[in-house]
């Protein structure tokens, strides 16, 4: 009689095992950065102009895309400009589709040519001096390639800024990726995995190119050859300089305006800060920083 119950009850714990509730895998929501109509919710700085002041029409939306256009100009002297999203982020991924087209503009200098950026922990447009060519940020630079050359894309440069490769710092301006070469004409996917101050990620068309870590504000512009004042970053390099050293954990993403045009279709953005209480209406399995705040239970 006993062994008929003991095998009853391994067949009952046998179905309890079967039945394990699986975790809950949240689908991820990418949120768009822009409406497709217009520029809401961005601010344009170019230097040498006021905030919000789009010299020569240089960056809009047309056929749901943001413009980086320079059909208006005649020269370029400087007049480096980026687009800043309104919201400052820290742990996210950051996803852009992006294709040049035209022929860059008279006057624009050569390590521009097929040449862009999405930058990552920025400054916001509003703390970026007028003629501050640059905001402290980590830029991931988007490239392409002609007939005549061959250069990586998800690469990073470093105004203002430093990190660290495989635990070793790195004082390198830019650092290159190991991406494949995509010409001028291919729509490329980029994308950043940024985890506050601890890893980021360059991935392009689904690959991972380049990985660093431990992004700190550098307190010059990489090393003393180029400092804030030749770097172009303004009045304000000061209170940059005395931040030396400083763990870059959060900042703005902001879309690069470098003389040569290029067309972004799409620009959109995985929060990975939120509600991390399972009880909570909106969390998040593949939230990896904590907000509380955020929390709703009703």
């Amino acid at each position: 009689m006993y062994k008929y119950c003991f095998a009853a009850l391994a067949v009952v714990f046998f179905f309890a095992a079967c039945q394990t509730v699986k975790p809950v895998v949240s689908k991820e929501e990418w949120e768009p950065l822009f409406n497709k109509k217009d520029l809401t919710g961005w601010d344009i700085k170019i230097a040498g102009h006021d905030l919000n002041e789009n010299f020569n029409n240089n960056i809009y939306v047309k056929d749901s895309m943001i413009v980086v256009d320079y059909s208006k100009w005649e020269k370029f002297t400087k007049e480096f400009g980026h687009v800043y999203y309104k919201t400052p982020f820290s742990y996210y991924k950051i996803r852009v589709e992006y294709q040049f087209y035209g022929k860059q503009l008279t006057g624009g200098p050569s390590y521009a040519y097929l040449n862009s950026g999405v930058m990552l922990h920025s400054q916001s447009a509003a703390s970026v001096g007028k003629e501050q060519t640059f905001p402290v940020s980590l830029e991931l630079q988007l490239l392409a390639n002609d007939s005549a050359t061959k250069v990586h894309t998800g690469n990073l440069c470093t105004p203002g800024t430093m990190v660290s490769i495989n635990g070793k710092p790195d004082n390198a301006h830019c650092i290159d990726s190991n991406s494949p070469y995509y010409d001028e004409d291919a729509w490329v996917t980029a994308e950043a995995d940024v985890y506050g101050d601890s890893v980021i990620h360059h991935i392009i068309n689904g690959d991972t190119v380049l990985t660093y870590e431990k992004p700190v504000i550098a307190g010059d512009f990489v090393n003393s050859a180029f400092n804030f004042t030749f770097g172009g970053f303004g009045a304000d390099s000061a209170q940059w300089i005395q931040k030396k050293g400083m763990p870059l954990s959060s900042g703005y993403i902001a879309l690069q305006a470098e003389s040569h045009p290029i067309m972004f279709r799409k620009v959109e953005l995985l929060n990975l800060e939120g509600c991390m209480d399972k009880n909570a209406l909106n969390y998040k399995s593949y939230y990896i920083k904590a907000d509380k705040s955020k929390c709703r239970y009703k």
